[in-house]
């Protein structure tokens, strides 16, 4: 319990992640006009008008930032459930390669790797394709220098090492190393691969109504604006605090729609996609240096038929 609450405390303190740095500006703005109109009313000019109250009804506007804040969670979920749905479908199908296809030649086991490698590759590309960035140096332990290449030179690179991926598996169908059921359950984990490709670019694509966020700033900014000729009367020299504590509340919730919206990008709000693609880099590695440890016990172990020792952990 103190631990949690530490950490409650530390959180309360913390910059990084903070919409502070984005509503500063709104909040001093709204807070110097409090000031102004406190000013103008300790010289007796008529300022209070708390009949403005009624002009933006406090639930009204209410409802609608808990409408921006949830669509916007409703889309950084989306994203986080479609990236979940990537790393299932790699860890899946990096398992069948192995354990599936026969290797009947060293060669086989270099080409069976790359195609691992490919996996990982694209979630890589993903995560690129998603950020607008440019094939980079990210990519070159995971593919060749003429692949890298070949991936710099087209529009959509996620679907261009899916589609490696595929060909790679109708290779192994055509040599008899797979039958059809196994190549049917891969081809569909490619597909439920390409499936959370869409989910994420349907939200990379698809922003908030430019009416909707246009009309709520409106609103907002006339709410806090309005504030302090209704408060005046009541709070004197208080009304500059209390409007921008107030602005500081609702700019914030309408800040933290933005923040999350769009869950793809560099931002400390944003789907920690470049440690996503690390793990799953080191679920690869892993399964690849097990599988390797694997086919070694089974050369050395002349007592149990391979096909038990093959699975011996």
């Amino acid at each position: 319990m103190a631990e949690k609450k530490l950490r409650w405390s530390t959180i309360i303190l913390q910059s990084k992640g903070s919409i502070i740095s984005i509503v500063y500006k709104h909040v001093i703005a709204c807070g110097t006009f409090g000031l102004f109109i406190s000013i103008l009313y300790y010289y007796k000019l008529p300022v209070s008008q708390p009949i403005l109250q009624n002009v933006i009804p406090s639930i009204v506007l209410g409802l609608l930032l808990v409408l921006r804040t949830n669509t916007a969670y409703d889309r950084f979920w989306e994203g986080r459930k479609a990236w979940g749905s990537i790393v299932n479908n790699v860890r899946n199908l990096a398992r069948q390669i192995l354990v599936s296809i026969q290797e009947n030649a060293p060669e086989d086991r270099v080409e069976k790797i790359a195609i691992l490698n490919f996996l990982v590759a694209f979630a890589v590309t993903t995560k690129l394709h998603l950020r607008g960035e440019k094939i980079h140096n990210e990519l070159e332990e995971l593919v060749t220098n003429r692949q890298c290449l070949k991936l710099k030179n087209i529009n959509h690179a996620p679907l261009e090492v899916a589609f490696w991926i595929g060909d790679y598996l109708e290779q192994q169908h055509r040599s008899k190393r797979i039958d059809s059921y196994q190549l049917t359950l891969m081809q569909e984990l490619i597909n439920n691969l390409v499936d959370s490709l869409g989910a994420c670019e349907r939200i990379l694509r698809t922003p908030m109504p430019v009416a909707y966020s246009i009309h709520l700033r409106q609103l907002l900014l006339l709410y806090c604006l309005l504030l302090p000729f209704q408060l005046v009367q009541s709070l004197g020299w208080w009304t500059c605090m209390i409007t921008a504590l107030i602005s500081f509340t609702l700019f914030g919730i309408e800040a933290i729609g933005i923040q999350i919206e769009d869950p793809f990008g560099h931002d400390s709000n944003d789907l920690p996609l470049d440690n996503i693609c690390k793990t799953m880099k080191r679920n690869i590695d892993d399964l690849i240096s097990f599988n390797s440890g694997s086919y070694a016990r089974v050369n050395d172990d002349n007592d149990l038929p391979t096909s038990i020792t093959s699975r011996i952990i």
